[in-house]
């Protein structure tokens, strides 16, 4: 019976060392010169500040809410895509009352001129 799991265990034991030799390799044999380009502030748009309480635009963060709130859209999108034929009609109006209350957000952002980047 234990001979079934093999395949389970040779599995497992291949990843835990490619998970490991993998990391191992690339620390002895990458270069240990980094650039300023690498160094350089990403993912927040502006300098690094000593100052924790100072003022700095709010645009950025919105832009993100808004990317999740259309990226979650889409996650609940192919799965009722697949299944559509299976609902019927509860699941259409579902559907429809959960994207409409992602537009009627869109429009309040768009509105407000969370979109406009200057």
């Amino acid at each position: 019976m234990l001979e079934n799991y093999f395949p389970i265990f040779l599995f497992i034991i291949i990843g835990l060392i490619v998970g490991v030799a993998l990391p191992i390799l690339g620390f002895l044999l990458g270069k240990r010169e980094p650039d300023p380009e690498k160094n350089s502030p990403y993912e927040c748009g502006f300098e690094a500040f000593e100052d924790a309480r100072m003022k700095f635009d709010v645009r950025y963060y919105l832009v993100a809410i808004l990317f999740i709130i259309f990226d979650l859209e889409i996650a609940f999108l192919f799965p009722w895509a697949v299944v559509f034929k299976g609902i019927g009609m509860f699941g259409f109006v579902a559907m429809i009352i959960f994207l409409s209350i992602l537009i009627i957000g869109f429009i309040y952002e768009w509105k407000k001129g969370a979109l406009e980047w200057e």
